[in-house]
């Protein structure tokens, strides 16, 4: 089998329904299949599966083991598949979606992952945030991507279709390729959720391999199906992971200037989100920061690990300025805007040399 399509799905029987249709229509069915993983759900996700969707072949997972180790298990238990495309049970794909990705796979063999150019099921003009265009990262550690500075949505103009290298993939549609995905060590499953794709990629890019954003192929993510922007329990995900993922991926040099400057900024942010109401949410970064050092210990072998592997840093996707002080000072919303500073510091930097 040359693709597996995987969904991970968790209490999410209202979008199988809604975009599982969406997904045979629009997928070829030579040497490719398509599988729900179920992560443990409670609601009629089996019955709807096996009621509806009979060609689908379901593997049943004991219990809700996060997105990182469930796709693992998941994925473990498939045999002779070139590619894994982990899709989101809410995304709706879209006539032909699915080759200008496998294709452009086939053609470079240093590409290890890629992903579509993703597009907002609710406002389908503008980019959805979880991945956009393809992601990128400061040097501090703040994703952001083509179509998706913090939380500014371009609207689609056609501006970012171009293929192009990035720094991470969404996990929301990442295509990848099977041999990439197991010699990298597969997503953490620490993690439980959030950050574990950028994690994934950061893996691969500094082992060497390229990641990609395909834009001929368009998806439509309806986003937040699992856990919203305001979840205090994403906020903690996300700040505890984020600094898991920079202590396991930075070289030496750097990542002690960039914990201590983080530090200043975690709490930064958390007094901001004190300031503006969402009490909960700011417990949630002491809480994310405390977790962190707690876990620290117990990856310093992963640490280790990962950068006696690295060959490829600095990572020329990584920005390397800082993402926040260029929006809020700079006014810098865009990929563009950030983009074409850059370039210009650069070219002025080397003309000072």
């Amino acid at each position: 089998m040359k693709l597996s399509i995987v969904i991970l799905n968790w209490n999410g029987a209202a979008y199988l329904q809604r975009f599982l249709p969406f997904l045979l229509q629009h997928t070829p069915t030579d040497h490719v299949e398509i599988v729900v993983a179920d992560n443990g759900s409670t609601d009629h996700s089996l019955e709807v599966l096996e009621r509806d969707f009979p060609s689908v072949q379901t593997l049943v997972l004991d219990r809700n083991y996060g997105f990182a180790e469930g796709y693992n298990r998941a994925l473990s238990r498939l045999n002779g598949s070139d590619y894994y495309l982990l899709l989101n049970s809410d995304v709706e794909v879209t006539p032909g979606w699915l080759q200008p990705m496998l294709s452009y796979m086939d053609m470079h063999a240093d590409v290890a992952a890629c992903q579509p150019k993703v597009l907002s099921w609710h406002q389908r003009t503008h980019f959805e945030y979880a991945g956009a265009a393809g992601g990128y990262m400061d040097r501090w550690g703040y994703p952001f991507c083509r179509g998706r500075v913090l939380g500014v949505l371009e609207e689609d103009k056609g501006q970012y279709d171009t293929t192009a290298d990035v720094f991470w993939a969404t996990g929301a549609c990442l295509l990848v390729r099977a041999a990439d995905f197991w010699a990298a060590g597969g997503l953490d499953a620490a993690f439980f959720a959030h950050m574990e794709e950028i994690d994934l990629c950061w893996r691969l890019r500094s082992r060497g391999r390229r990641v990609v954003c395909v834009p001929q192929s368009v998806v439509y993510h309806m986003g937040g199906g699992t856990l919203s922007v305001e979840s205090p329990r994403k906020t903690y995900l996300n700040y505890r992971n984020n600094l898991l993922m920079l202590y396991k991926n930075l070289p030496e040099r750097d990542w002690r200037k960039i914990m201590l400057l983080r530090y200043f900024l975690d709490y930064l942010s958390a007094f901001h989100l004190l300031l503006t109401g969402r009490f909960s949410n700011a417990v949630m970064v002491f809480k994310a920061r405390h977790d962190y050092k707690r876990m620290r210990s117990a990856y310093a072998a992963v640490r280790q690990a990962n950068l006696q592997q690295t060959i490829n840093f600095p990572i020329r996707e990584i920005m390397p300025r800082s993402l926040v002080l260029r929006y809020y000072l700079c006014g810098e919303n865009t990929y563009n805007k950030l983009l074409a500073r850059c370039l210009k510091e650069t070219c002025n930097e080397k003309e000072m040399k």
